[in-house]
């Protein structure tokens, strides 16, 4: 399977980014542009959104499955980068927040377990160090 995303300058250091085939030229569109442009998400941004968004549908995928009785779902992630060229990541924290009503701690670490170790690509693409915890939200119907 091969993905395809394109990149279009439009001014100073922002770009339009779509993803899919250029030929058709439909397919999501999302903004990148520097710290100083402000306009969009950096790229490297755009990367931990990229593995939050990979973990996230795992986990909130394999709680359904599970019928946990979620009712909010939030992952907030941070990285730390390297003071030298190229400046990757090398370590990233993802924490998981889930909202619901009797939610099993065990149901949320297999999930997160299954996310990092088998089904998100995202993750299994980079070389920094991960680490995750998470939070249940007991929440009152």
């Amino acid at each position: 399977m091969t993905n395809k995303a394109q990149l279009k300058w439009t001014t100073g250091l922002q770009f339009i980014g779509r993803a899919g085939d250029e030929e058709t030229g439909q397919g999501p569109a999302v903004v990148l542009d520097s710290h100083d442009g402000g306009s969009g998400a950096s790229p490297m941004e755009l990367l931990l959104m990229g593995l939050g968004g990979c973990t996230a549908m795992d986990v909130i995928s394999i709680l359904q499955k599970k019928r946990a009785h979620v009712i909010d779902f939030q992952i907030n992630l941070s990285g730390e980068r390297a003071k030298e060229h190229p400046r990757r990541y090398t370590d990233i924290h993802v924490e998981y927040v889930v909202y619901g009503k009797g939610i099993k701690p065990n149901d949320v670490e297999r999930s997160i377990e299954l996310s990092e170790e088998k089904y998100c690509g995202a993750r299994a693409s980079l070389n920094a160090n991960l680490t995750s915890s998470y939070l249940i939200v007991e929440v009152e119907e």
